[in-house]
């Protein structure tokens, strides 16, 4: 019986899905179910119910689980111990990140942290916010970086940095002649939205809500590329993080103004499973990510 079966069992146990566990183990979903099939034999007892409407492990499954997953734990603290006495800084992070911090603010963390650990490689997929909290706690991935971060007791959340948010517009729409803007001038005006379970939605709806001010939601979108095309074509006006919107700006095909009669801001965070096994790699990634906060 080798480690790396109790490992792909667990990563099956927890994703609940022989195409996730197969993902994280970069093998084959054939793979998979020939290692557990192995399992299966090994103990002489079957360890998940086979149906096609719902994975569930047998009382021997879940038996295995527990005690799989403190096996794997201490093995993964081992190899990380070891790696500290060496002084090795090597390996995979595997990060899940929303697209706003993935293309706009991760970029000269990524550079600068690949300049220093060579050996480190970092593999980044976009997720929407909910995603990435399922691939974090399924171990799709070992690292979420997300805005607004949702109090889970299952994970561990480290603060990053607040992001400053500005209304965004048109060069040739009314509000763009501003140096600054009041939250009275946003009224009924045609607004570009993120999508309802956004957290930056939830967030700028809020804030609007609060200061009793309404907009009329023309387009909603999924992510932040598509809001700023949107804003471009003269479709309506948008709140984005004003870092977001530094090209546009300097090619001067988007305006961004502050606000002068309020401040929105949106933290930023990591997040990571609380029983996962931080290697020296992601510590210290996680370390520069809050470094340069």
């Amino acid at each position: 019986m080798q480690i790396e079966s109790f490992k792909v069992f667990c990563d099956l146990a927890e994703t609940e899905s022989f195409t996730k566990a197969a993902q994280v183990n970069g093998i084959t979903q054939s793979a998979v179910s020939q290692q557990i099939s192995s399992l299966e034999r090994q103990l002489k007892c079957l360890l998940i119910e086979r149906s096609k409407k719902k994975f569930r492990l047998t009382r021997e499954g879940q038996l295995l689980y527990e005690y799989g997953k403190q096996v794997i734990q201490a093995y993964e603290s081992l190899l990380s111990k070891l790696q500290e006495v060496k002084d090795i800084v090597s390996g995979t992070i595997r990060v899940a990140t929303i697209y706003s911090i993935g293309l706009h603010d991760l970029p000269p963390y990524l550079k600068r942290f690949l300049k220093a650990y060579p050996t480190v490689n970092v593999h980044v997929e976009y997720q929407r916010a909910n995603q990435v909290y399922d691939d974090v706690l399924g171990n799709v991935v070992d690292l979420g970086l997300v805005a607004y971060p949702n109090r889970d007791p299952r994970l561990e959340i480290v603060p990053l940095r607040n992001e400053t948010l500005s209304v965004i517009c048109h060069p040739s729409h009314p509000l763009a002649k501003m140096k600054s803007i009041t939250l009275s001038q946003l009224q009924d005006q045609r607004f570009i939205a993120f999508e309802p379970d956004i957290p930056t939605r939830k967030a700028i709806d809020k804030f609007l809500r609060d200061h009793d001010v309404t907009v009329r939601t023309v387009m909603e979108f999924d992510n932040i590329e598509t809001v700023k095309r949107a804003v471009e074509i003269e479709a309506g006006i948008s709140i984005v993080p004003h870092a977001t919107v530094s090209q546009e700006v300097s090619k001067q095909t988007l305006c961004s103004i502050p606000f002068v009669d309020a401040q929105l801001h949106r933290p930023l965070a990591v997040i990571y499973k609380k029983s996962k096994v931080l290697s020296p790699a992601m510590r210290q990634f996680i370390s520069l990510l809050r470094e340069t906060a």
